[in-house]
Formats: structure tokens, sequence, C-alpha cells
């Protein structure tokens, strides 16, 4: 059986984004080259319990350039309101306006974006549902 193991993405700052990534939502460092076969450098990212792993790469020789709406990963938090909370408090903007308003019932959603334009999914859900987000849409 095939096993997803991480997502890729590019940055423009190694360094920023990873004390964004840790500071803000408690990844940790698992790995980091300073040099791939490529010239790149890269790290990998991992939230203590999950087996995924998040990739983050640079070059400076790659110029960029983040689409909005390109694509998005989701983290599950078990508190939405109180994790946003946080958040805010450390300037973080979270979207859509009124996100607080727009789920009286079931499914718990709100955005990030981090340093360089990717968006985050914020999910509520219970640490010990390990499918939560496919419960609810089901």
């Amino acid at each position: 059986m095939a096993v997803f193991l991480h997502t890729r993405v590019r940055v423009s700052d190694l360094d920023k984004s990873i004390k964004w990534y840790q500071d803000l939502l408690g990844f940790r460092v698992l790995s980091r080259s300073e040099k791939s076969p490529d010239g790149n450098q890269i790290v990998h990212l991992e939230l203590p319990g999950n087996p995924h792993h998040l990739e983050l790469t640079y070059s400076d020789d790659y110029d960029l350039n983040v689409p909005e709406d390109l694509m998005h990963f989701a983290i599950g938090v078990p508190d939405l309101i109180g994790f946003c909370d946080e958040l805010e408090k450390k300037g973080i903007e979270i979207w859509p306006d009124g996100w607080r308003e727009t789920f009286p019932t079931g499914l718990k959603m709100a955005f990030i974006d981090d340093p360089d334009g990717y968006e985050i999914e914020l999910l509520e859900r219970a640490e010990e549902d390990t499918d939560g987000y496919e419960k609810e849409l089901s």
C-alpha cells in the first residue's frame, strides 16, 4: 500500500518560514539539508503525532510567486475559536471576514496565510477524531 509522506512548498525565506510554522502552528524541525542534489535548502517539519510532513524548500535563484488560491492544506485543532484568538493576538489575520458567525452548527473552519501567501485551512475537530473532516462533509 502507498503511503502519503510529505508535501513540498517553496518559500522565499527559509528561516522566517521555519519560525512562523514553529511559533504559530507548533511544527518541529525534523531534518534540514543545506544543499540538495539540485542545490536547494530543504527542511522537513512535523506536527507531533502526524506521519505526514511539510517540506519547505528554498533556493536563492528561484523567484517565488504564490498565486492566490493555488493550493491549501488543512490543520485540525480542538478549539478553533480559542486557537484563532491566540493567532490574532500575535497579529495573524483570520479570514474570511465574519468567519466566527458562519458556523452556528457543524464544521467550523477559518483560513490564515503563511508568510509567502500559502493558504492554511484551520478546522475544528476533536483530538481523538482522526477523520473528522470527512465525517463533517458526509
